[in-house]
């Protein structure tokens, strides 16, 4: 049996997977027009007529919501309703802008139906559901040829019948639909249904695509990494895709996470940059979840990795805009033109940048198994600085700056603005271009040092074959301080604990393999929002300290309120291992030391010495600077950093 996890990425898919005992990595260009196309040919490439499982973390639910190719998808609500994601938060993302319009909804205004029924909050029923009326809205979604609907209707997380009845009149049609109770059995009816749709118009894209690879590999040797941290079975994700949204990144931070364990470095900033974006996000002791991200301006109110992302990749182009100034990105040229260095692209990428300047080694790139065309660049890098009045040297240095003061942002975002220092963390960085960019951003943090694990460039894939096997719930309970016991909560957990361990013992986990995290929503009486924090013994002094922490302070003597309660239930599987060596020495070995090369460092260019990191050993100390070339990345050593080689066979970047 051979394990595989892959990553698939806008412009790389990646694939690690072990095979008689050995871990090996492989990668290849991603085809965004199939993107299962790719991966079939990687498993056959690694493992054909083999029996294989594969985790695999897909951008296909992310893309369809950004490119806006969903199903036809069609809501039905409460009457007088229908208008509630039209409506949404009066909030304004873009509040200086004078032109701002908000994003169309998913789903336009003839196709959101409402129907007469009403659930009181405390689950009674006080209008019953109109059957006739719902029998006309079904014969309405036929004739409009409607592929998928989103059923949300008030205090359903409460008293799902009504849903429920819904549902057997949708049976009928033979189409998808979702149900709210089961995507998010949570108050805040804008969130609530949003993601109901988002799950409604995601699926029968992820259902197509699933139901490929689920044919070629076999249901049961396919799971499904999802945004939360965790894998779940394909036919799970086929239903609740939602949850997978953001699964690549997802699966980076997990990697990070399981990596900096066992350096007993629990303190990370992740840096994932690849070709199309770069996702930052912080671990302090475990990573740090969110349930309130938006994709595309669209809410989605599931358990989440808390990843920031900009656009500022390998492929991000630059260009020069009216005013005059230097940009890069947000768009990218992807896999398909790609950079101008890999023979199709026209327009200036990071990636090119990175080359002209000779911190890229063609003969290195990606092991020596994918042709540069350095020569393409000369006349490019010439316009481009024609037009910029600077030397082509000056421009492509001015591309790095850039982008690098878009990733820095990123990360003060999710440090500095959430009263972390970064002083104290370590910059945990892969992909498949981070290792070019992080010693330069370490330093404009004061970010002491830069760990880079083995396989950078395929980290993502790695963290999804470590990652545990997760499932969430939740449940809204609105329980007031007075009766907010230990006791009373631990009962209303019950149900959900129960689902969760049945859940998982029927995707085939032991009992003795799950463990059940338990957590509360909480937030003072009269306030708006709420925190996560663990469910136990001192849960009211634990919710005082966390929000004294968030927010500066905390008020002892107001009541408090537990909105929702949460439940993870948690399969751990086989973990990959990473081989441990014992101290080798300081000196790097004659086959480390491939070649000096001539890099420009400050506009002038430097003997630089190229390093195989496959020849690397433990303990091995190396002053910059040097690049460091491996199958998956590259690794840039400026003259103000040296490096260290751990007993992993990690890079530790040294900021001077």
């Amino acid at each position: 049996m051979i394990l595989i996890g892959i990553d698939t990425g806008g412009t790389f898919t990646d694939f690690i997977y072990r095979d008689k005992g050995e871990w090996k990595v492989y990668k290849k260009l991603s085809t965004p027009h199939n993107p299962s196309e790719v991966v079939i040919e990687g498993i056959d490439h690694i493992a054909r007529d083999k029996d294989i499982n594969v985790v695999h973390g897909s951008t296909v639910a992310t893309n369809a919501i950004l490119e806006k190719k969903g199903a036809k998808t069609a809501l039905i609500t409460n009457k007088g309703f229908e208008d509630v994601i039209e409506i949404g938060r009066q909030n304004r993302t873009e509040i200086y802008n004078l032109s701002y319009r908000k994003k169309q909804p998913l789903v336009p205004s003839d196709l959101r139906f409402g129907v007469t029924c009403r659930i009181d909050y405390d689950g009674t029923i006080s209008e019953e559901l109109n059957e006739n009326e719902l029998m006309g809205i079904v014969n309405r979604l036929k004739e409009a040829n409607v592929e998928s609907v989103a059923v949300s209707l008030f205090f359903s997380f409460v008293n799902n019948v009504h849903e429920k009845k819904i549902a057997k009149f949708l049976d009928t049609l033979g189409i998808y639909y979702s149900l709210s109770h089961n995507i998010l059995a949570e108050f805040r009816e804008f969130e609530r249904t949003y993601t109901t749709i988002i799950n409604s118009y995601v699926v029968p894209k992820m259902k197509s695509y699933l139901g490929v690879l689920s044919d070629y590999i076999g249901k049961k040797g396919l799971r499904i990494m999802q945004s939360n941290g965790g894998s779940i079975s394909s036919e799970v994700a086929m239903n609740e895709s939602v949850r997978t949204i953001l699964s690549g990144p997802a699966g980076g931070v997990v990697g990070a996470y399981e990596i900096g364990k066992l350096s007993e470095d629990r303190k990370l900033v992740t840096f994932d940059m690849g070709g199309t974006s770069t996702d930052v996000s912080l671990i302090d002791g475990k990573p740090t979840f969110t349930m309130e991200t938006k994709i595309d301006d669209y809410p989605v109110k599931v358990p989440m990795i808390d990843i920031h992302t900009v656009g500022a990749g390998g492929g991000s182009i630059a260009y020069i805009d009216k005013g005059g100034a230097l940009r890069v990105g947000p768009i990218s040229a992807g896999a398909d033109p790609g950079p101008i260095c890999y023979g199709k692209g026209d327009n200036i990428t990071v990636t090119d940048a990175n080359l002209f300047l000779g911190r890229v080694i063609p003969e290195h790139f990606l092991g020596g198994n994918m042709e540069l065309f350095p020569e393409r660049l000369d006349t490019p890098f010439k316009e481009i600085a024609n037009a910029a009045k600077l030397t082509p040297i000056e421009v492509a240095e001015g591309i790095l700056s850039v982008a690098n003061a878009a990733m820095e942002k990123a990360i003060r975002v999710i440090s500095v603005e959430r009263g972390y220092d970064p002083r104290e963390f370590t910059l945990f960085t892969f992909g498949g271009a981070g290792g070019m960019h992080a010693a330069y951003l370490a330093k404009s943090l004061n970010m002491p040092k830069v760990f880079i694990p083995k396989n950078p460039g395929i980290l993502s894939a790695i963290g999804m074959i470590m990652a545990n096997i997760i499932k969430d719930y939740s449940q809204t309970v609105m329980v007031k301080e007075s009766n907010a016991t230990y006791d009373n909560l631990n009962k209303a957990f019950e149900p959900l604990v129960n689902k969760g361990i049945d859940d998982l013992i029927n995707e085939g986990m032991n009992r003795e393999c799950i463990n059940i995290e338990k957590y509360l929503d909480m937030r003072y009486e009269g306030q708006s929002y709420e925190i996560i924090i663990p469910f136990n013994k001192d849960f009211k002094n634990v919710f005082h300290e966390n929000h004294e922490k968030l927010y500066g302070y905390c008020n002892r003597g107001k009541k408090i309120e537990v909105v929702n309660i949460r439940v993870r239930s948690i399969a751990t599987p086989e973990k990959l291992k990473l081989d441990k060596e014992e101290f080798h020495t300081k000196e790097i070995s004659e086959d480390a030391l491939l070649c000096n090369h001539k890099t420009v460092f400050d506009s002038a260019a430097v003997d630089t010495k190229i390093i195989n990191r496959d020849n690397l050993r433990s303990g091995n100390i190396l002053k910059g600077p040097a690049i460091i070339v491996e199958y998956s990345s590259t690794t840039v050593i400026p003259p103000f950093a040296n490096v260290e080689v751990d007993q992993f066979g990690n890079i530790i970047i040294n900021i001077e």
